[in-house]
């Protein structure tokens, strides 16, 4: 397994993780927005964002590109808080459907955790829809705590 940074390459691969939980998209059945690419432009021009990817790390050749099996956002946001240090803000955490209970979900969440924790920060977040019981108790498993409770609202066009 490779745990890097995303390239441009990996937007299809990311976007049918984000599509469908439940089932494997193939990455070319996937339509790249404009919306996706201005996106993605901005996560990867700034210093505080950036997408993770997880891959099989089994390409044979330039043509074949190696599978994306799992990928997360981390964003590190600055505050006064806890010393001023930053925290590190996990978000849009996936594994392809055909691969989850093997491991692969915990290994790039530690990959992650690692990440914040060299950069210097004080806390690792992250919110999970009320709905998903499974990924509450995989987060529990990695130690993470449940002590706030979350609001979002909505901003539509």
């Amino acid at each position: 397994m490779i745990f890097r940074v995303a390239t441009r390459r990996d937007l299809p691969a990311v976007l049918a993780l984000l599509a469908d939980e439940e089932r494997v998209l193939d990455p070319a059945s996937v339509t790249v927005g404009e919306e996706h690419e201005r996106a993605f432009a901005a996560i990867a021009a700034d210093p505080r964002n950036e997408v993770l990817v997880l891959t099989d790390g089994e390409a044979d050749g330039e043509a074949e590109e190696e599978a994306v099996l799992g990928c997360l956002q981390l964003t590190y946001i600055p505050g006064l808080g806890r010393g001023g240090r930053e925290r590190a803000l996990v978000e849009a955490v996936r594994i392809r459907a055909d691969r989850r209970g093997g491991g692969l979900g915990a290994e790039l969440m530690r990959l992650a955790v690692e990440r914040a924790r060299e950069r210097g920060c004080g806390l690792v977040q992250l919110t999970s829809n009320k709905g998903r019981g499974a990924a509450h108790r995989f987060y529990e498993r990695l130690g993470f705590a449940r002590s706030h409770e979350g609001f979002k609202l909505a901003l539509e066009p």
